[in-house]
């Protein structure tokens, strides 16, 4: 049945919202002031399928990629470029309000720079048994294939061809791939994932695709499978070596923007600690003027730090300790050594390491977030416990998404 409503906003994940006398219901794709005609979406009673716009917004622009509106990596890039920074700035404003925290929020600092420098290219048999290697549809477990991606930065060409030729090389053993791409400073790394174990002719095989793309290093879950180079990132003074599909900032702007927030927040600190520290993108730059505690649950990354701090000239020392603060947070007296302390959590944030925070007496905190919710909930808890939250800064590396991140300055 076609139904027509009024667009009234954008809700939270990018989707047009029309507010009725029974809640929500979210179209994708609709703007506001827009009237639509729509269709209902089987399973899902609050969502619509957009089927036709009777008067486009002046607020919509044509989307810069011709998959948009299908793939699910995009969800706003047919709005008007002012009206959706505000819109992102507003996601950790509002997250803020609901908490009931109310602060200041600077202007959203655009970090997009070159583009993403990571990709998970996925690879499934499709329709009619025909192989497809792109980005999952948006709300579905449906492939896109692409010929190119539009947000990616310049470093990841030829990312697409090499995932399509591991995609067929691989595709005798019929298991959906997941094919993780970093740009590093030595080229592209890759990294498979899902084709269960292989026999050496397909591992020789994934090689001669390794050489012939020119990749850096080609793994399989971790393993090794061919390397013609290390891949290396620069992070400050120190040369790190990456781990296989090692988190990094999703671009280079936004790891680089990211940090000048941090270090100037901690500017003055001697003593640091830097929670889910990773490879070490804060820690490493830190330790240029202080020295650095560094702890993470992921032991790749740590080794990955502890030789880049070791071998870098110039580096205050660098301690680092593999520990799940999720489960095991440093108790609020083990944080009396530090007179500044920089978090960086998963989506799913910090609550207990965030308690202990709380009750500690650190004099400076540094949030750093890609979740407004949690972030605001963490925030609420800092604040509980006698801490002011003196600067909060939205940072846009997800551009067209409704991802954000964000750092805070807090003090006591």
């Amino acid at each position: 049945m076609v139904d027509r409503l009024v667009v009234n906003r954008v809700g939270h994940l990018g989707d047009g919202v029309a507010d009725s006398p029974d809640g929500a219901i979210y179209v994708p794709g609709a703007l506001p002031g827009e009237t639509v005609e729509v269709e209902e979406v089987a399973g899902h009673p609050d969502r619509r399928r957009l089927l036709h716009i009777d008067a486009a917004s002046p607020e919509r622009i044509t989307p810069i990629c011709p998959h948009f509106g299908v793939c699910g990596g995009c969800a706003v890039q047919h709005w008007e470029m002012s009206c959706y920074r505000a819109w992102k700035r507003d996601l950790v404003t509002a997250a803020l309000r609901q908490a009931g925290l109310d602060v200041p929020v600077a202007d959203l600092i655009d970090a997009h720079g070159e583009g993403r420098r990571r990709a998970v290219f996925h690879a499934r048999r499709g329709t009619h048994d025909v192989l497809e290697v792109g980005f999952s549809t948006a709300r579905a477990h449906h492939l896109v294939a692409i010929d190119h991606c539009p947000v990616l930065a310049k470093s990841l060409d030829g990312a697409l061809k090499a995932a399509w030729a591991i995609a067929e090389t691989l595709d005798r053993t019929r298991k959906p791939l997941d094919i993780h791409v970093t740009s590093t400073d030595a080229g592209l790394d890759v990294d498979v994932r899902g084709s269960g174990a292989l026999s050496a002719p397909l591992v020789s095989a994934l090689a001669a695709v390794s050489a012939k793309h020119d990749l850096a290093r080609l793994t399989r879950h971790g393993e090794l499978v061919a390397q013609t180079r290390m891949p290396t990132l620069r992070i400050g003074k120190a040369i790190v070596q990456l781990p296989p599909a090692a988190f990094l900032q999703a671009t280079a702007e936004g790891e680089a923007t990211l940090t000048r927030l941090v270090l100037k927040a901690c500017a003055g600190a001697t003593r640091v600690a830097d929670f889910f520290s990773g490879i070490g993108p804060f820690a490493l730059r830190l330790a240029e003027s202080a020295t650095v505690f560094a702890a993470d649950d992921d032991e790749a990354a740590l080794s990955a730090l502890e030789r880049a701090a070791a071998s870098a000239p110039g580096l205050k020392p660098v301690q680092v300790e593999r520990r799940d603060l999720f489960r095991r947070p440093l108790a609020a007296v083990e944080l009396k050594k530090f007179d500044a302390v920089v978090f960086d959590p998963p989506r799913q944030g910090a609550a207990m390491q965030t308690r202990e925070l709380a009750a500690s007496n650190v004099p400076r905190i540094v949030a750093v977030s890609c979740n407004a919710g949690t972030f605001a909930r963490d925030m609420r808890e800092l604040v509980r416990g006698g801490y002011r939250l003196s600067a909060v800064t939205p940072v846009d590396q997800f551009r067209y998404t409704a991802h954000v991140e964000i750092m805070a300055w807090l003090e006591k």
